[in-house]
């Protein structure tokens, strides 16, 4: 069919369609096609098929040179009028409990609900996760000593400029509720409230609720969704943990120190053997009395539904995040839907805005809106809106600014107006000529020399901290725009400026590598980050690791790939001194306003940028957009 020949459909979703069709008895055409795109829809991103919105779906965000559009899309109405009668279907009204113990004989792979059709596991899913938001969201320990929470508050953190302080509000509204997200881009301030946050927990054990007296330390948890970002997390709080500002008891600064981040999957007890089944499930609950995890934007639909039925009901759960950045790979843009139309607003119940004020000792003014309790999960979220990582008038601040607004000719003002750490190169990502990229090859060698040196001094520290000082980010993997162009011109680079620089063999020194396949007993994640350098006679591969520095004999790495350029995608949860951001023609579907948002917050000094007038005002107009349910159902009345 058309579908196929064009690539949207692949043969594995025709597949996949055919069979559910010759189980169930139906092969008209339209099944078949809204069969197929179901099964499809994980796979890209996303939780469900928009019936009304097919069209914006599938071409937002994914590679394919076809005009989407102008396929033989059939009629919303008829369509949906085919699937209603149709044996593979169950049509189901909104807020249908996930398990229906009625009439099990009537479900059915596929689930339409309103305009949306899902596979039945993955609106399972979307409920789950749904109901358990909800319910922890109106779920308030009142145990807690309010006064008592404000004394501790009152040491734990400093008056912040911003009004009100949303940090204290943050940190206060974990101490009771079953829920908390802190959302906010970088350098809001995420970690330290975390670290607040967790401070106050330990200083409170006993206060009853999650933490019955007696108990002595409450369990914690922090975890992320990959190695890279739950190391960095692990780093990121014992920082916090030392800071001298930060007054606890020497017992709870111990504490705190020594909590160590873990992956979701190693928390939940994933093993080889199942790549589905976790050892902690709703029948095996983790022991936990508290779980932090970061990076939430990066999370999945599924992996979100097995975390929240491992968890304790009487557990607190802290879930931070930005959801400006880029979604999960996987289907769902889940911390995106959970902050909802929140955005830098804040909105909250009258008793949840009463009970703050009395636990604050701050009054809330009119930045505060109050509304009528409707059961949503405003009370629980906390957008933290002040950035500290840039001056407020750095370049790249005014950027990601500009981006996130949406506003295409206030970031091309941003850009020609030249500040010192922002260089706009107005050449497609594409570009190799010398002279018209000679910004970019200046800034590549000089910090590829500074690698090489050290690696061949066998200082295997400064050749990590110099791999940091610069990454090229690439949207594409593939092709002279992407990653693998990037890596060779690099090379090519860096063979013609650095003596004796020969970038053949597998394990040549100064390599930077990338690890693309998790290594559990090696403790290496896919996405991490290592070089190759000088030991002895021969050469070993260095990483950072949480408690220092990390060498292995070559041999025991198998699936690693050169790092000279990354995908923006990659890059999350990672932070560089400049990164270069190679942009792709105007034309790419992977061009959106979320990649290069992201792209922008991984520098902490200075950003080049790549690419032409067109392909950057093409980003910021561009939105990603991933069908599901799940933020409708948790914001009723947005």
């Amino acid at each position: 069919m058309a579908f196929n020949r064009c690539g949207v459909l692949s043969p594995a979703d025709v597949h996949g369609a055919v069979t559910l069709a010759r189980v169930c008895g139906d092969g008209r055409p339209e099944v078949l096609l809204a069969a197929a795109l179901a099964v499809r829809a994980p796979q890209h991103g996303h939780v469900c098929v928009e019936l009304d919105d097919v069209v914006g779906t599938i071409a937002a965000g994914e590679e394919t040179d076809w005009d989407v559009a102008a396929l033989p899309w059939p009629d919303p109405a008829a369509w949906r009028a085919v699937l209603e009668d149709s044996p593979l279907v169950r049509v189901r009204p909104e807020g249908t409990p996930s398990r229906d113990q009625l009439q099990p004989e009537l479900d059915r792979p596929l689930v339409l609900v309103d305009d949306r059709l899902y596979l039945d596991r993955y609106w399972r899913y979307e409920r789950r996760v749904a109901a358990i938001l909800r319910a922890r969201a109106g779920r308030v320990d009142e145990g807690v000593d309010l006064a008592r929470v404000r004394e501790v508050l009152d040491r734990l953190l400093l008056p912040d400029e911003e009004r009100p302080d949303r940090q204290r509000l943050a940190v206060a509204t974990a101490a009771r509720r079953a829920l908390t997200v802190i959302a906010g881009g970088p350098g809001t301030g995420k970690t330290h409230t975390v670290a607040r946050l967790l401070a106050l927990l330990h200083e409170l054990a006993g206060i009853g609720g999650a933490f019955a007296p007696g108990d002595g330390w409450p369990q914690v948890a922090v975890a992320a969704p990959t190695g890279k970002a739950a190391d960095r997390l692990t780093a990121s709080l014992r920082q916090a943990v030392a800071d001298p500002g930060l007054q606890v008891s020497d017992e709870v600064r111990v504490r705190l120190g020594e909590l160590q981040g873990s992956t979701l999957h190693r928390l939940l007890g994933w093993t080889p053997r199942s790549a589905t089944r976790f050892r902690h499930d709703r029948h095996h609950k983790l022991p936990h009395e508290v779980v932090v995890v970061d990076e939430t934007s990066m999370v999945d639909l599924p992996l979100m539904a097995k975390l929240l039925e491992a968890m304790r009901p009487d557990a607190r759960l802290v879930l931070v995040g930005d959801p400006n950045q880029l979604a999960s790979v996987e289907a769902g843009a889940v911390l995106g839907d959970i902050v909802g139309p929140s955005g830098t607003a804040l909105c909250m119940s009258e008793d949840n805005r009463a009970a703050l004020e009395a636990t604050t000792g701050e009054p809330l003014g009119a930045e505060v809106v109050t509304r009528a309790d409707d059961g949503g999960i405003d009370d629980a979220v906390l957008v933290l809106g002040t950035g500290r990582r840039f001056g407020a008038n750095s370049g790249i601040a005014r950027l990601a600014t500009a981006i996130h607004a949406g506003d295409a000719d206030a970031v091309v003002t941003v850009l020609r107006s030249g500040p010192a750490d922002l260089e706009w190169v107005e050449a497609p990502g594409d570009a190799r000529d010398v002279a018209e990229l000679a910004v970019v090859r200046n800034r590549v060698v000089a910090a590829g020399r500074a690698v090489v040196g050290a690696a061949r001094d066998g200082d295997a520290g400064a050749a990590l901290a110099a791999m940091d000082t610069l990454r090229v980010l690439c949207a594409h993997r593939r092709g002279l725009v992407g990653v693998t162009g990037w890596v060779r011109l690099v090379e090519r680079w860096l063979t013609g400026a650095v003596d004796g620089f020969d970038p053949t063999g597998r394990f040549y020194v100064g390599r930077p590598v990338l690890v693309t396949r998790n290594e559990p007993r090696l403790h290496l994640f896919n996405g991490d980050v290592g070089v190759v350098v000088r030991a002895g006679d021969g050469v070993a591969v260095a990483f950072h690791g949480v408690d220092g520095l990390r060498t292995f004999a070559p041999g025991r790495l198998e699936d690693i790939e050169s790092v000279h350029a990354m995908t923006i995608h990659k890059s999350q949860g990672s932070q560089f001194e400049h990164v270069v951001i190679v942009l792709p023609d105007k034309t790419s579907q992977v061009l959106t306003r979320e990649l290069l948002y992201t792209a922008v917050t991984r520098a902490e000094d200075g950003v080049t940028l790549v690419g032409t007038e067109a392909a950057v005002r093409c980003a910021v107009a561009r939105r990603v957009s991933r069908a599901s349910g799940l933020r409708s159902t948790l914001w009723p009345t947005a």
